[in-house]
């Protein structure tokens, strides 16, 4: 069993920045997805980076504000989140997919593993 461990949500101000990470509890290459759960959507894909890094997705919405990376020297998984809107509030979770080999999807079935969920609080 493989925990995800999410942290760096908060509050800040509409046009802010923030970064979230997701640290698993022992090292993996899985493919990795951000997702949130909004006042007005629940269970959405967010973001998504292959086992090989090859691969990134993102939703339309968060598409040249948001960036996904990962750090393979500590298998820590970042989203980092700029040009924040109000819109973005929501609980952030991160997951992982170990068989979806040299790709990422953005639905939640293919993903086994979760964290707990971060808050991200935007002011408008």
């Amino acid at each position: 069993q493989v925990q995800m461990i999410e942290s760096g949500g908060g509050s800040a101000q509409a046009g802010g920045s923030l970064s979230l990470s997701c640290i698993p509890s022992k090292a993996t290459n899985y493919a990795m997805g951000w997702f949130r759960q909004t006042p007005g959507k629940e269970g959405e894909g967010v973001s998504c980076i292959s086992s090989t890094d090859g691969i990134t997705h993102y939703e339309d919405s968060v598409k040249g504000r948001f960036t996904i990376s990962r750090d393979k020297a500590n298998n820590t998984v970042y989203l980092e989140m700029n040009s924040l809107k109000h819109e973005d509030t929501g609980v952030y979770y991160c997951a992982a997919d170990p068989r979806s080999g040299y790709v990422c999807y953005m639905t939640l079935v293919e993903y086994e593993f979760w964290g707990q969920g971060t808050q991200v609080t935007v002011s408008s």
